[in-house]
């Protein structure tokens, strides 16, 4: 199965991958990122990650169950 692909436009600096699950719809409400950190694998560039404070900067990818998201400035 293909992953739908999406891109995520920032202006700031950097934005934590918490903030980008609930910017990309995968979860509701930011107190959700912990939990779903620990349920489900999340690639970042490539690699596993779990921390939801990462800071995901332009040119960054992550890679979920069913969708990618690129962050772009």
């Amino acid at each position: 199965m293909e992953k739908e692909k999406r891109t995520v436009t920032i202006t700031t600096e950097y934005i934590t991958l918490g903030q980008l699950l609930k910017f990309a719809h995968v979860i509701q409400e930011g107190g959700e990122a912990k939990r779903y950190l620990a349920e489900h694998k999340v690639l970042v560039n490539g690699e596993e990650d779990s921390r939801r404070g990462r800071k995901l900067r332009p040119g960054d990818t992550v890679e979920l169950e069913s969708l990618l998201v690129e962050i772009a400035s």
